[in-house]
């Protein structure tokens, strides 16, 4: 795979999901944002992390209902090998097949994961204890917040397998990206490019954005002409300098 430098996750970690999305359709991806899922705490802050992968299926009742085994979960549990194989600046990202009805993850999986460094937890189904998660400094994005128990509906079977979450192809090792707005999978392939390129974007548009404050109209300036782009550089310049 690719080499990921911290550089490269760290110019991502300060690009808008929309900055972000608008390059990877520039690269012919259309739809990489995870639609439909939000923040439990939106003031988690914002990541970037390599994927690893955790798929559900249905849950049978021969293989979850057996009330014996909820009291010793941690055998036959792919769930929690998961939680604690994931390692320190990766991302967990639930297969949950866009199925709300029983959580993915609760706050005592999220607290371990936290405490490990991992970066963030993501899920196409729902999580519980919203309530403790809200108050976590740990991004954890989901559909919807439910009480009812896993196995009532979901088995975990792989992980670190290509996973599909809210529509979108998931592969061990792409990057996640994620804001206060939702999350975005970045193919690891393009991921320093798009890095680059996405950073340079948001240095623009905070330029580009005093001036269409201060009444510029947008043809000219948004996307800049070459006036635009040549007041831009001189902008960029003293900036750098008095930095």
């Amino acid at each position: 795979m690719a080499e990921i430098t911290q550089e490269t996750l760290d110019k991502l970690k300060v690009c808008s999901t929309a900055t972000l999305t608008t390059q990877l359709f520039k690269r012919n991806f259309r739809q990489q944002f995870l639609v439909g899922l939000r923040p439990l705490n939106p003031n988690a802050g914002s990541f970037a992390g390599e994927a690893f992968t955790l798929r559900f299926i249905p849950s049978r009742e021969d293989k979850d209902w057996d009330l014996a085994d909820l009291k010793k979960r941690g055998e036959d549990n792919m769930q929690w090998e998961a939680v604690e194989a994931i390692g320190a600046g990766q991302v967990l990202m639930i297969d949950s097949r866009n199925d709300p009805r029983a959580a993915s993850a609760g706050n005592m999986l999220m607290t371990r994961m936290m405490r490990k460094g991992v970066a963030a937890a993501v899920t196409d189904g729902a999580f519980r204890d919203g309530t403790e998660i809200s108050r976590m400094p740990f991004p954890a994005y989901c559909s919807a917040n439910t009480a009812s128990t896993r196995p009532a509906y979901h088995r975990a079977v792989d992980m670190q397998l290509p996973v599909g979450c809210a529509g979108v192809a998931v592969y061990p090792g792409d990057i996640v990206v994620g804001d206060s707005d939702g999350v975005v999978v970045v193919p690891r392939a393009i991921a320093t490019d798009l890095a680059n390129d996405s950073y340079e974007q948001e240095q623009r548009e905070k330029f580009l954005f005093t001036k269409i404050d201060a009444g510029a109209p947008l043809w000219g300036t948004y996307p800049p002409d070459e006036e635009t782009l040549k007041e831009y550089a001189e902008w960029r310049a003293r900036n750098q300098a008095a930095e």
